[in-house]
């Protein structure tokens, strides 16, 4: 076997900083005990809402040294994303009508700068004789608790992890190695103290403890979930098409959070209507990077029918022309959104033709309470 030298780790953190991370350390593969404990629980009550992710197989994702034989160490780091917002006008772009917000994370692939930061320090190791895999957005590991033990962060009451003098903006990932590497910090103190602006700040009341979010309210979950969006929380939806920053937006310590320029590919806005156009490669143009269950398009319609009547111009004839194509859509998910949405903008006089319709969802939408 070739001999094997152990990897220096403040070389290998000026390796992870020169390929774009902006914190690196690491920690031991141990198993994360107590978050098993907590994901078990949560998932026993129902707080997870049919998410899979690490839900999945939380023994699995709570056990890194699973992933890779031998392993020993996982050097983590954290990569921010947090950018200009600019004008809204700007980036809905001129003459194209309503738009959607999507939430900053999306904005641009940021889960690819933060694998290629991380893939720079896998081939330092692989470079000296060991193996190394890149762990990042995978069920295989729970990337916030790796960074907490790490010592790059704190737990944030609304469950997001905080970057000392950073605030929460960043992803995260680990390299997960054989390699025998020191750990380099420990956890962070708690710095919350007695703010609770996360949990009182939240459209859905969704974190219902330090800590603790119920996805059966959590915006960003539900745009991503099946079935019909709770109509209870359609109006709290407001203008987002794609995940929620509310509890980030209300964080203090993200007041000092670094602020980049924003990414030639970024996409802070989406054209809604684009997103309700009959062409489904139109509608996967827009929301390439999003997850859609099962990719099927029609989650991304009815997300954008919710929108819609949330911003919409119920007067508007390119709102009206949608609104009476999905009103008569053979997906009678897409006809119930296409209700409420006719219903929250005063357009009861579309409706007509629907009071026989035979699906359940529509009929519900049609004598529910006014939205």
């Amino acid at each position: 076997m070739p001999t094997r030298t152990v990897p220096d780790v403040e070389v290998l953190q000026d390796v992870g900083r020169r390929a774009g991370l902006e914190v690196v350390e690491v920690t031991h593969v141990a198993p994360f005990t107590p978050v098993l404990v907590d994901l078990l629980e949560r998932r026993a009550a129902g707080l997870h809402a049919g998410m899979g992710f690490t839900y999945r197989n939380p023994e699995r994702s709570t056990s890194p040294a699973g992933a890779l034989p031998e392993a020993h160490a996982l050097v983590v780091g954290a990569l921010g994303y947090l950018e200009d917002a600019g004008d809204e006008a700007e980036h809905a772009g001129p003459g194209v009508g309503p738009a959607g917000r999507v939430a900053r994370y999306a904005w641009a692939d940021h889960y690819a700068s933060l694998r290629q930061g991380l893939g720079a320090v896998k081939d330092a190791l692989k470079a000296a004789g060991w193996r190394a895999r890149v762990l990042a957005d995978d069920n295989a590991l729970v990337d916030r608790a790796a960074a907490h033990r790490a010592g790059i962060g704190w737990w944030g009451k609304n469950a997001n992890l905080l970057v000392p003098d950073r605030g929460s903006w960043f992803v995260l990932g680990s390299v997960l190695t054989d390699a025998p590497l020191p750990p380099t910090s420990g956890p962070v103190e708690d710095r919350c103290g007695p703010c609770t602006r996360c949990i009182t700040g939240c459209p859905t009341a969704a974190i219902t403890a330090p800590g603790v979010v119920d996805a059966r309210r959590c915006l960003s979950w539900l745009l991503q979930a099946e079935g019909l969006f709770p109509r209870e929380h359609r109006v709290a939806l407001g203008d987002r098409i794609y995940g929620c920053d509310v509890c980030q937006e209300v964080c203090p310590p993200n007041r000092r959070a670094v602020v980049r320029v924003r990414s030639r590919d970024a996409r802070p806005w989406v054209p809604l209507l684009e997103l309700l156009d009959p062409d489904d490669g139109v509608v996967l143009g827009w929301a390439e990077r999003w997850y859609i269950p099962r990719r099927e398009v029609r989650y991304v319609r009815r997300n954008a029918l919710v929108v819609l009547g949330n911003v919409g111009d119920g007067h508007a004839p390119e709102v009206l022309e949608v609104l009476r194509r999905h009103l008569a859509h053979e997906d009678p998910l897409l006809r119930a959104h296409a209700v409420w949405a006719a219903r929250r903008l005063g357009r009861e006089d579309l409706l007509e033709a629907l009071r026989d319709d035979p699906d359940g969802w529509v009929r519900a939408e049609l004598t529910a309470p006014e939205p």
